[in-house]
């Protein structure tokens, strides 16, 4: 049986009551070796990696991913608990939501839909590209060992295309319909913590958000320059027939309150930016509505307009949503707070080039449905795993920051953590046992320092 270093134990072995004693057995091996391999992340780099390259059963550990029984949405919650813990013990949780597509060819990937590539595409210029549509919602939470605020995967679903569903004769699911269903799913893991959910302008959906909204979710996404927005309805008057008002008087759109002269904007400074920047001053001006298109239901929001005044970008509207209440005040919330929390949106796409870059993403094989469901959410969630394992190491002082006589780097990456945490279990755990003295070698201290090197940074 594989030993794990006594930092590690803990966080690894809380998802062992998932498993069966010999299925957890296969999916240990599986988790380790996934964090070790270099390169593609499949079944057989990750028994190879582990010594495990003459094992004859082979079989066992695929059939973890394509037949055991295990459930991907308990360990969501195992993970979320423990990300909680570690990183958000009070305050409101702040999630992100965003839709990446794995490039995925094959006749037998059944859920393989053609979507647009938004790394590849501009304004100007469209690609479309064959994969696999995931909807990835993720905690965002300063890391301490990182110094600043990163996207930690907690829930990864497939959002097949219309087309999937059509073939069936089921009635297809948007990614707001699968949206909503897992940030409730959350908050019933945690009915106790107020939720803050931010999303691009895909989420700015009126049947989306007037659902999370009843449920005391806040919600804060982009809002068309061209929204209906309206005044609150004035109550009936006594004696008047037919139905009531839903909505009061038009107000102007948010794109003539940005060319109208007497609108009075605000100057605000922000410590963090897009891409790193520090220190940047933006102008805002806020103001209440209530959004409304006919056929849905009227949605209270608190909308946000903000422009740069030296004219690098364009001017973006935010809104803000929740339900009100009579103690409720979230619809109050200054706009400093609500610009910062859509700032947040962008570490979405950092972790989404991570698991690319280090956890290989879009290299593994399976073909069967049950596998391929199973395999990209538990490689996201490895994010969040190396990260807690990380953290634990950075608290004994273990965590080191890779550094060269002509790079200094002040901070943490994730391609620091994961090689911390490939050099420790290198060093800590008994991957390659031996009982003989036969099989021991002396090597000079810096060919092995430089061989771990090489290993815990492969990519």
């Amino acid at each position: 049986m594989l030993t794990l270093p006594s930092e590690f134990t803990a966080i690894i072995l809380a998802f062992a009551p998932l498993f069966f004693n010999g299925v957890w057995r296969c999916a240990l091996i599986l988790l380790i070796g996934a964090i070790l391999a270099p390169g593609k992340r499949t079944v057989t780099s990750a028994l190879r990696v582990t010594g495990l390259s003459d094992e004859r059963r082979f079989q066992m550990y695929h059939r973890v991913l394509n037949r055991a029984v295990w459930s991907c949405l308990q360990a969501s919650r195992i993970l979320l608990c423990m990300l909680v813990a570690a990183f958000a013990p009070t305050g409101p949780l702040v999630f992100v939501i965003d839709d990446t597509v794995e490039r995925r060819w094959g006749p037998k990937i059944f859920a393989r839909g053609i979507y647009r590539d938004a790394v590849r595409s501009s304004d100007s210029h469209l690609v479309k590209t064959s994969g696999l549509r995931w909807l990835s919602l993720m905690l965002l939470v300063p890391v301490p060992f990182a110094g600043c605020v990163w996207a930690l995967p907690v829930l990864t679903v497939l959002a097949p295309s219309s087309q999937y569903f059509a073939k069936r004769k089921r009635r297809p699911k948007v990614l707001t319909d699968w949206a909503r269903q897992m940030v409730l799913q959350v908050q019933r893991w945690l009915p106790m913590r107020q939720l803050v959910l931010v999303g691009d302008g895909g989420f700015a959906a009126l049947g989306l958000l007037n659902r999370l909204s009843r449920r005391s979710v806040v919600c804060v996404t982009r809002l068309r320059l061209d929204a209906r927005l309206f005044n609150h309805a004035l109550p009936p008057k006594k004696g008047a027939k037919g139905r009531p008002r839903l909505v009061g008087t038009r107000l102007p759109s948010l794109q003539q309150v940005l060319t109208d002269p007497n609108t009075v904007w605000q100057r605000l400074k922000f410590t963090h930016w897009y891409r790193s920047e520090t220190n940047r001053e933006v102008d805002v001006t806020t103001g209440t509505a209530v959004w409304y298109h006919g056929g849905l239901p009227p949605l209270t929001i608190r909308w946000v307009l903000v422009r740069d005044p030296k004219g690098k970008f364009e001017t973006r509207a935010i809104l803000l949503a929740q339900e009100l209440k009579a103690h409720c005040t979230d619809l109050n919330q200054t706009p400093h707070q609500i610009v910062a929390w859509f700032l947040q949106r962008w570490q979405v796409e950092v972790t989404f080039q991570q698991v690319r870059a280090h956890l290989g993403v879009e290299t593994q094989r399976q073909w069967s449905d049950l596998a391929i469901a199973r395999t990209t959410p538990v490689l996201f969630g490895l994010f969040s795993i190396v990260t807690l394992l990380a953290n634990c190491l950075a608290q004994g002082g273990a965590l080191s920051v890779r550094q060269a006589a002509w790079y200094s780097k002040q901070r943490a990456t994730f391609s620091d953590a994961i090689a911390a945490v490939r050099h420790h279990l290198w060093l800590h755990s008994s991957l390659f046992p031996s009982d003989s003295g036969s099989h021991m070698k002396e090597i000079p201290q810096a060919l092995l320092d430089g061989l771990l090197q090489s290993a815990c940074y492969a990519e």
